[in-house]
């Protein structure tokens, strides 16, 4: 019996290391956002990203299309939340599909206090992140 393997993902190894080094993209990743590291985190992903955040009008929440957008969108999240933290990463992939789970606090300027616990799906191409898909629990801030 042939064991069966995963297509290559672009980065020239196969799907268990692939997953492991693309486990490890996902905590620098997360570590760029408690840098609140834009570039760094703009680096990661594709030029044609795509970033859907947990809030919007559309039931799949803000739509961004691309460096510039996705770029705004995340310098938006923390001007919001000036101390956005992500705490408790924990990261797995399979393929070219990934999870993050994580607790975030933030406090924005009115001083209430955020912590909610959430994830992100992530689908990856050639070793970048292509799109980031963020989910949160809805929960009223903390006075």
């Amino acid at each position: 019996m042939m064991e069966q393997r995963e297509p290559d993902l672009g980065h020239g190894v196969d799907a268990r290391s692939g997953d492991q080094e693309l486990e490890q993209l996902l905590q620098e990743f997360a570590d760029a956002w408690n840098r609140h590291d834009v570039n760094a985190l703009m680096s990661m992903m594709t030029e044609d990203s795509v970033f859907e955040a947990s809030a919007g009008n559309d039931v799949n929440g803000e739509r961004h299309e691309g460096q510039q957008a996705v770029r705004a969108a995340y310098e938006a999240v923390f001007a919001q939340y000036p101390d956005a933290h992500w705490g408790d990463a924990r990261h797995f992939v399979k393929g070219n599909r990934g999870v993050s789970q994580w607790t975030f606090t933030g406090t924005p300027k009115d001083g209430t206090r955020v912590e909610v616990t959430g994830c992100d799906l992530f689908t990856f191409r050639n070793g970048k992140i292509a799109v980031k898909n963020s989910f949160r629990k809805n929960r009223p801030p903390i006075r």
